[in-house]
């Protein structure tokens, strides 16, 4: 497989953002294609670009032009030192001057997101609706602010102070142990994490146990990732989980606001996000489709974690462009 990729830097919403691409091929006689639609691809944590590598080459050689940015502070992205910086409306806004500048003013682009990339797709479908033509967004649901449903105190409710989102709420401390242990070591308990229960990460923990490496992640993308986060650290992308109390209070404007961008929503059945508390009741139940009245399908696959992309890379992609192919 052909994995070379176009690697750019543009300046947007004051920060210097990184973002990877990979265009269509010219056509037989050499002659370019019209102007192909594009797909922006939005990581979660701990991940990088790079995650979306098998769907930006499989979804480029289909006709779309792929972009995947490193967010802000991840990779090889600007990270701002304020903590305050990474809420919502900050990355929307690099999203927003990322199309502008990479696409253009006003035009509209497919999103697909995971994880923190999925939360930060359904802000940008509410906030900018008029820049996004469709999404495809895993992992993590679309719901309504809701007064009592702030998140910090909601997870420790759920799963106690242990839970990685609640530890890793205290600036600098999480960063300590995770340096402690190697970034190595951290980012494998990470990307390897493939159970349908909490992640804990109690103070003190051992982390001896021996981490092997699944089928669909190699050292060669272990050692891609060990490069950027030696050289960055976790508090970039840690500061998004430390700004969702934060972002929650920024966004009460929008009580009760749907979500009203066309969505195909994937899942897997053994992503620790499908088992969240009340979640699996609120995408069955309708619940989830009133809040998302576009909402087209949804997909649950069996037996397939919470890195859904990298575990069935080409049934992802084969759903993101049969998705794309009705617009």
């Amino acid at each position: 497989m052909d994995l070379t990729f176009i690697h750019r830097f543009v300046n947007v919403n004051g920060i210097k953002m990184h973002f990877a691409e990979k265009t269509p091929s010219v056509s037989d006689n050499g002659a370019l294609r019209p102007p192909a639609p594009v797909i922006l691809f939005l990581h979660g944590f701990p991940e990088l670009w790079y995650t979306w590598r098998h769907q930006m080459m499989a979804l480029s050689s289909l006709g779309y032009r792929t972009i995947a940015p490193d967010l802000r502070g991840y990779g090889d992205t600007e990270a701002p030192e304020s903590v305050d910086a990474y809420s919502s409306l900050h990355v929307v806004g690099d999203l927003i001057g990322l199309i502008d500048a990479v696409v253009g003013d006003g035009e509209k682009v497919f999103v697909v997101g995971h994880d923190w990339g999925a939360i930060i797709a359904w802000h940008l479908c509410l906030l900018r609706p008029d820049r996004v033509k469709a999404l495809v967004n895993m992992s993590v649901v679309f719901e309504p602010w809701n007064l009592k449903r702030k998140p910090i105190s909601m997870f420790k409710s759920f799963y106690g102070d242990d839970y990685y989102i609640c530890r890793f709420q205290e600036y600098g401390e999480i960063e300590a142990e995770f340096a402690k242990v190697g970034t190595e070591r951290a980012l494998m308990e990470l990307l390897t994490y493939r159970d349908p229960g909490p992640i804990l990460l109690p103070k003190g923990k051992s982390y001896d146990d021996p981490v092997s490496l699944p089928s669909w992640l190699t050292e060669y993308d272990v050692k891609y990732y060990v490069s950027k986060y030696d050289k960055n650290g976790f508090t970039g992308p840690v500061n998004y989980y430390r700004n969702m109390d934060r972002t929650w209070e920024m966004m009460g404007t929008f009580s009760n606001a749907q979500v009203k961008v066309p969505v195909k929503f994937i899942i897997g059945d053994q992503d620790l996000t499908y088992h969240i508390p009340g979640t699996k009741k609120y995408i069955h139940d309708g619940r989830f489709k009133s809040h998302v009245p576009l909402l087209d399908e949804v997909v649950v696959i069996k037996g397939v974690g919470h890195f859904l992309h990298e575990e069935r890379p080409d049934e992802i992609s084969k759903h993101i462009h049969d998705y794309f192919l009705t617009f």
